[in-house]
């Protein structure tokens, strides 16, 4: 017979306390962590209004220069990425390790630093790949020195996200928020003055606009530093001793955990922008409604994204700590509350359709109509696949948080590029879905994806594994 003693409050609570902790130790980071990504999602937006305010081709070279930029961001992501588990691992296992942690953040910064100057040498044909890929002539010119512009601030952006992680790991993650922040609103002055050349600086356009960009990257980079340097638990890390002093191990260590973080990002970035192109195949109108909606699905995926890699902290301290029912808990915490922060967005998504298409097109304009009538028609798909989508970030940065990338890497390229795209082309171009056939397709990919990710997470992750 089982005893009454079990049921008191007390045993309740006894019972409970774990997750309970987990939920909190989660939110102590990952709230930090996702409102640093919303904050950084604004910055684009506000670089595309002000650009936008030169007209037309300036805005579509803006665009284009972004595009061209971010294939070298996203490459870079991975070693800055790869760095979360490595040292939150080792922290796990012994949070007076600091010596561990401070080889994988040094060579982490020194990956990016020596990579990203390289391969940035081929922006000095961005006007030749523009042109390659059909762009009209203008707006290729316009492109490159844009580009240029932007590529002195891409190893310092990519530090941002070494050090970011650094401090999530050490449950520091309100400071990159309040960096963000600031580098935002410099960002924002930046543009005013050198885009458009007030208070006496030179008008600049776009190459202002990647200048203002460079400098804001740097400027929030080397405010990190110098809050490693002064807050009391950070300093005791002593991050940039011995700074230039190589670490080849480690180095390599980054860089082959690295690289197939890269690549499983480029898949999800590749699957977003080859949907661009079958809508431009489809029609402008539908194209133009694509852009809307992706947007509004975009902005609702920075809260999972943020609590996500929280999550890969907290499972990679389970990790390093020999915890397998930490790391199960962990992982299924921050699956949870993924979920439940795409869910605020979706569901009204999902709900007024209408007034958030009105958000960004005028309603009462008779020319906006076909648009309109088409984001209107994708937006409830969209708050559909981000159930999966919550899911399938949650359970991939779950598995980094273990090390485990390159198998995720295989099924996240099987899930977007042999389940969903496919169906994507084949519903939008040869059936008469159309367009909305397009987004059947995203849904297709991202529920591959959270089912073959969530069983990877699972199986690696039982109790006789």
């Amino acid at each position: 017979m089982t005893s009454n003693l079990e049921n008191t409050p007390e045993a309740i609570e006894k019972s409970a306390s774990p997750w309970r902790k987990e939920f909190f130790a989660l939110m102590t980071i990952g709230l930090p962590m996702a409102a640093t990504q919303l904050v950084q999602f604004s910055i684009n937006i506000i670089d595309v209004v002000m650009i936008g305010r030169l007209g037309p081709t300036h805005l579509a070279a803006g665009g284009l220069g972004l595009v061209l930029f971010y294939v070298l961001f996203v490459a870079g992501m991975g070693p800055a990425v790869a760095t979360s588990p490595m040292v939150s691992q080792a922290l796990g296992a012994n949070s007076d390790d600091v010596r561990d942690a401070r080889r994988s953040v040094r060579m982490g910064l020194w990956v990016v630093g020596i990579a990203a100057p390289v391969c940035s040498i081929i922006y000095f044909f961005a006007e030749e790949f523009a042109l390659m890929l059909g762009q009209p002539a203008d707006v290729a010119r316009l492109a490159e020195p844009y580009v240029l512009a932007l590529v002195p601030g891409l190893p310092f952006a990519l530090g941002v996200i070494v050090l970011r992680n650094f401090l999530a790991a050490i449950e520091r993650a309100r400071a990159p928020l309040y960096v963000i922040i600031a580098t935002t609103a410099i960002n924002a002055l930046l543009n005013y003055l050198l885009i458009y050349g007030n208070w006496g600086f030179p008008r600049l356009e776009l190459v202002g606009a990647g200048i203002a960009s460079s400098l804001s990257h740097a400027i929030g980079f080397f405010a990190l530093v110098a809050y490693i340097n002064w807050e009391a638990r950070a300093k005791r890390f002593d991050l940039f001793k011995r700074f230039f002093k190589p670490d080849w191990p480690r180095f390599f260590e980054v860089a082959r955990l690295g690289w197939p973080i890269s690549i499983t990002i480029g898949f999800e970035a590749m699957l977003f922008n080859a949907a661009l192109f079958l809508m431009g195949r489809i029609g402008v109108n539908e194209m133009a409604a694509y852009q809307v909606a992706l947007n509004v699905a975009a902005t609702a995926f920075m809260m999972p994204l943020g609590l996500s890699q929280a999550g890969a902290v907290r499972v990679g301290l389970m990790a390093g700590a020999k915890n397998l029912p930490g790391v199960r808990r962990a992982s299924l915490m921050s699956i949870l509350a993924c979920i439940g922060a795409i869910m605020l967005f979706a569901i009204p998504v999902m709900l007024f359709p209408n007034q958030i298409a009105g958000f960004y097109l005028e309603a009462d304009d008779a020319s906006n109509a076909i648009v309109l009538g088409l984001v209107v028609s994708f937006l409830p798909i969209a708050a559909a696949f981000a159930l999966f989508d919550a899911i399938q970030v949650a359970a991939g940065q779950a598995l980094r948080g273990l090390k485990d990338v390159r198998v995720p890497m295989i099924l996240t390229g099987i899930s977007y590029w042999v389940i969903g795209f496919p169906i994507a082309a084949w519903l939008g171009l040869s059936t008469p879905f159309g367009a909305v056939g397009v987004w059947w397709g995203l849904l297709a990919s991202l529920f591959a994806a959270s089912v073959t990710l969530g069983g990877r997470l699972w199986w690696i992750t039982r109790d006789d594994a």
